[in-house]
Order: C-alpha cells, then sequence, then structure tokens
C-alpha cells in the first residue's frame, strides 16, 4: 500500500510561480510512474505531466509544455512539480499518483492541493 500526501497549495497571481511536492510511503517508490493531473471546477480531471519510472521519458500536456517541470527523488521518496508563469487556467485541484496501471490511471492517488491563480 502506498500513501501519497501533496503539499504546497495556494493562491498567487498570474506570471507566479508554485513548487508543488508529493511524498510517498510505503512501498518501491522508485519502480512507479509517477504523474500530476488537475481538476478544475465543474471540469473532468486532466492529465498534466507523467514521469515513467525506469525509462527516461516525461510527458507533459501541451497547456503546460514549457512551463511546469516534473522532478522526483526516489531516495525521499518525493515528487515534485515546479510550475512557472502560472496563469489563472492553471487554478485547479492538483493530484499526485504513482503506478500507472492503464492510460490515465493509476493505483494510488494522493488527496490534492489547491491552486488558485487570480490577480
Amino acid at each position: 500500500q502506498v500513501r501519497l500526501v501533496e503539499s504546497g497549495g495556494g493562491s498567487v497571481q498570474p506570471g507566479d510561480s508554485l513548487r508543488l511536492s508529493c511524498e510517498a510511503s510505503g512501498a518501491t517508490f522508485s519502480r512507479y510512474t509517477v504523474a500530476w493531473f488537475r481538476q478544475a471546477p465543474g471540469k473532468e480531471r486532466e492529465f498534466v505531466v507523467d514521469d515513467h519510472w525506469s525509462e527516461t521519458i516525461t510527458r507533459y500536456s501541451d497547456s503546460v509544455k514549457g512551463r511546469f517541470t516534473i522532478s522526483r527523488d526516489n531516495a525521499k521518496k518525493t515528487v515534485n512539480l515546479q510550475m512557472n508563469s502560472l496563469k489563472p487556467e492553471d487554478t485547479a485541484v492538483y493530484y499526485c499518483a504513482a503506478d500507472r496501471i492503464g492510460v490515465d490511471k493509476y493505483r494510488y492517488w494522493g488527496q490534492g492541493t489547491q491552486v488558485t491563480v487570480s490577480s
């Protein structure tokens, strides 16, 4: 069993930066593909970025490419999301996920952290 806990959300202005963190406990984190998703009010959950555990493959959604960067520290069992040049449309609850079992399907999910971008 894996428990994921996100932190780092908050309210910022357009153009600002935020760094989200996801701390995992309970399993061999280094062998999991990890990802970030987000869900805005009234919208479906959407893929943001994922990082494959063994192949150096990282995928970003077009909406965040060039602004967001995922990083992971397997020793510390953490995965971070550096978000720069934030836009109002980035406002959402951000979820960390681990252990991909299908397209956009993950076995483990965090509880989410709110990010609000407004002036």
